[in-house]
């Protein structure tokens, strides 16, 4: 059996194997606001409910290991003391990850996802409209657990309004857990599906993805395509060039000139293969 004392390896190396044996993980997808009104959403795997007299939620945005930085959603609840918990199933998983990228302070994940904003009732973040279950909480207290790269900061929030999509219940009232299909975070690129088990998402690319806000309105809003197709469009850096556009249709005249509903059919099919930018070729195809 390996036997490792944390004091002798990186803290990098640590997070790999911490991550890689406590799994899957809950993820406590964030809203907040930052003091002058701006959105941010971002998920955090560090999360679990621990009481529900008074309900009680606790997720940790640590501080990043590589620069030791805080990120957006500790700034903004250490200033307004407010946070939407929303969960995360397995149609908006995708959009998930992508706004999970390290978009610059002031940029609306919301958008850069395709996620709608719906708001709250009680407190001022906005809610994730296509999230099953949506928690609006009150912030009771900030757990500093250290001050270098890794170390969390413990979030402990009251739920005050609880939301529930009656699409996922059952016939008694209570959440049914096929329905809601919820999904978890494991390590490395793995998630777990809560009734199917594990499956893969390539890690948000490290240059900024253009986001489903930068895509034609044909796109955002195909009859096809799903929000995890969009969210899979949505993290490249840049679209195909012309060049490589062309040589592609070239390669496979049978997408020239196809009617909307049938080119995004096409688009999805390479998706399905994890081909993104096959399919980007293809829904760029004049």
């Amino acid at each position: 059996m390996l036997s490792i004392d944390p004091k002798d390896i990186s803290t990098g190396t640590l997070h790999g194997y911490l991550l890689g044996a406590v799994a899957p993980r809950p993820i406590a997808f964030a809203s907040t606001m930052d003091a002058d009104g701006n959105p941010n959403l971002s998920p955090f795997s560090f999360f679990n409910v621990f009481g529900s007299n008074p309900p009680i939620m606790v997720f940790s945005p640590a501080r990043r290991v590589r620069d030791n930085t805080t990120k957006h959603t500790l700034e903004n609840i250490l200033a307004t003391k407010e946070v939407v918990i929303n969960m995360v199933n397995y149609d908006i998983v995708q959009q998930m990850s992508l706004s999970s990228t390290e978009y610059p302070e002031g940029i609306n994940e919301f958008e850069k996802a395709g996620f709608s904003m719906l708001p709250s009732d009680k407190i001022k973040p906005f809610r994730v409209a296509e999230s099953p279950v949506q928690f609006e909480c009150k912030v009771q207290d900030v757990v500093f657990t250290g001050t270098e790269g890794g170390a969390g900061n413990l979030i402990i929030c009251e739920v005050v309004k609880i939301h529930i999509s009656e699409t996922v219940l059952d016939e008694k009232g209570a959440i049914d857990q096929y329905k809601i299909d919820l999904v978890a975070r494991a390590g490395g690129s793995y998630y777990s599906r809560a009734r199917d088990g594990f499956f893969e998402i390539a890690k948000p690319i490290s240059t900024l993805g253009i986001g489903i806000d930068a895509m034609d309105a044909a796109i955002r809003n195909s009859s096809v395509l799903t929000g995890n197709n969009l969210g899979m469009l949505g993290n490249i850096a840049e679209l195909p060039n012309k060049t490589s556009v062309d040589n592609f249709a070239k390669e496979h005249p049978q997408f020239i000139g196809l009617e909307t509903t049938k080119k995004h059919t096409f688009a999805q099919e390479f998706l399905i293969k994890k081909d993104v930018e096959s399919a980007w070729k293809v829904l760029l195809i004049k």
